[in-house]
């Protein structure tokens, strides 16, 4: 379960990247909860070729964040903050 969160935070900041075809298939698998079935059904491509492009999804999303690190600097940003002063916290966390 927490890969599936991780990754789906990977999408939030990494998404637009990604063809279109894998973001339409990785928000059929992970946010519309569409069996990889229902989607070879609805795109008319064999199973394995959905699995495919939302596995390489997966590993485009994985690879940018080892890039960028976006999401580690998010979630440290975050840490640190926790002792800030409300206002100021809210600020920070309205820009990311």
């Amino acid at each position: 379960m927490e890969y599936r969160f991780y990754i789906i935070d990977l999408y939030d900041i990494y998404g637009e990247l990604l063809t279109s075809k894998q973001q339409n298939y990785f928000e059929d698998y992970y946010f519309n909860n569409l069996t990889l079935a229902e989607m070879s059904e609805n795109y008319n491509v064999s199973r394995n070729a959905v699995h495919k492009q939302i596995k390489e999804a997966e590993e485009k999303l994985i690879k940018f964040e080892e890039i960028l690190q976006i999401a580690d600097k998010n979630k440290r940003i975050k840490q640190i903050c926790e002792n800030l002063d409300e206002e100021i916290k809210n600020k920070i966390f309205d820009i990311l």
